[in-house]
């Protein structure tokens, strides 16, 4: 049990999307690309902010939901962003803790019947891995109203906040004329010769080694572990590997890699700071989303949190400036259809971008997240 543990463990060291928007939202404020305003009700979208403590002058008895995400030290961004307007609806007052929604540290808390915190922003693997082991609770669809978010990102456990995408992304000074088009393209080294990149964590990447060996889209899931591992044991020596989002834009700054598998947020960036040297396709990209849960048993009461979800699932303009910051795909349609014009084409969440990609299966992920995470990771140390 203890090496099932730590080898759980191991697999979430890996940065997530989540933690890597805080990162960038943070070196744009201070870079002064964005202002405080836009700051504040980005991250407030996502939850990332600093932990505000009640005041000592509130009157009467004050409810409270602890919602726990990836941190981020904006002042009062939590606050104005969701905190006010959802304690004027509610009277509920919500408190951030930035340490991370930590798999090992939810199982911890429940097990230990000690459960301090209420609604996370976890990734869909986890949500789904912990909610399978009875570590959280099922999402009540009484209360929090599905229809809001795409249907294909729906679960017992979690429920959609923001949709984010692994794309194809090259180096198009140092490829020439030819340019990549597909998966297959990034597996043929004779005519696109040069470095690769891939992530660490098999998510996002086996999917693309069947679409590089031939799997049409609707052929992806179930994986088929071996052939997918073999595929990339076939391009290992040709690729190297990152870690977080910020090492992955390193990599192509500094010229060691030709073509790559990243979030697209980072590989919008890379376009916008190399001029359209760095380029990248929504063709044949994996389209996922995070999601919010709620911990089994949690303190401030399921339906306080059940609440707290239907109202941020529902918020549109906070979804759009999260957006205009972080490139993070709205998860409501309708603040999709709210998105400028001129900013449509680096939206993973519009119909022309997303019928491209291929849905990210969150629930084979949850039944054989642990096994895939070892066999890959066996196969790219070896």
């Amino acid at each position: 049990m203890r090496a099932s543990s730590e080898r759980c463990s191991a697999m979430h060291e890996h940065q997530t999307f989540a933690e890597d928007v805080a990162e960038l939202a943070l070196e744009q404020y201070a870079d002064k690309t964005i202002d405080r305003r836009t700051l504040v009700k980005a991250l407030g979208m996502l939850g990332l902010a600093p932990v505000f403590f009640k005041s000592g002058a509130a009157f009467g008895q004050v409810k409270e939901l602890v919602v726990v995400n990836w941190g981020g030290p904006a002042i009062k961004a939590y606050q104005n962003a969701f905190g006010k307007p959802f304690e004027k609806k509610t009277g509920i007052k919500i408190v951030i803790d930035g340490t991370g929604p930590g798999a090992g540290k939810v199982r911890a808390m429940v097990d230990a019947k000690n459960v301090t915190w209420d609604v996370l922003d976890a990734g869909v693997g986890t949500a789904l891995l912990l909610g399978s082991k009875g570590y959280l609770e099922a999402i009540d669809y009484n209360i929090v109203d599905k229809s809001k978010v795409r249907p294909e990102f729906v679960y017992k456990w979690g429920i959609s906040d923001y949709l984010f995408s692994f794309v194809l992304t090259y180096d198009g000074k140092k490829l020439g004329d030819r340019k990549p088009t597909s998966w297959k393209d990034f597996w043929n080294v004779k005519d696109f010769p040069g470095k690769r990149l891939l992530r660490k964590n098999p998510i996002g990447q086996l999917e693309c080694a069947l679409l590089g060996d031939g799997v049409p889209h609707d052929k992806v899931y179930p994986i088929d572990l071996d052939r997918a591992l073999e595929k990339i044991r076939e391009i290992k020596e040709h690729t190297v590997f990152w870690g977080s989002g910020s090492q992955s834009q390193q990599f192509f700054m500094q010229g060691e890699v030709v073509m790559g598998n990243l979030w697209h947020n980072r590989s919008n960036l890379l376009r916008r700071d190399t001029k359209d040297r760095i380029q990248w396709t929504w063709t044949d990209g994996i389209v996922a989303s995070g999601v919010w849960s709620v911990v089994k048993n949690n303190p401030g009461g399921k339906d306080a949190a059940m609440k707290f979800i239907d109202f941020a699932i529902g918020d549109v303009d906070g979804q759009i400036a999260l957006f205009k910051v972080m490139s993070s795909g709205p998860a409501n349609p309708k603040a999709t259809a709210m998105v400028p014009a001129d900013m449509r084409a680096y939206d993973p969440s519009q119909p022309e971008n997303y019928n491209k990609q291929v849905k990210f299966d969150a629930e084979w992920w949850g039944k054989n997240e642990i096994e895939a995470f070892e066999r890959y990771r066996d196969v790219i140390s070896s």
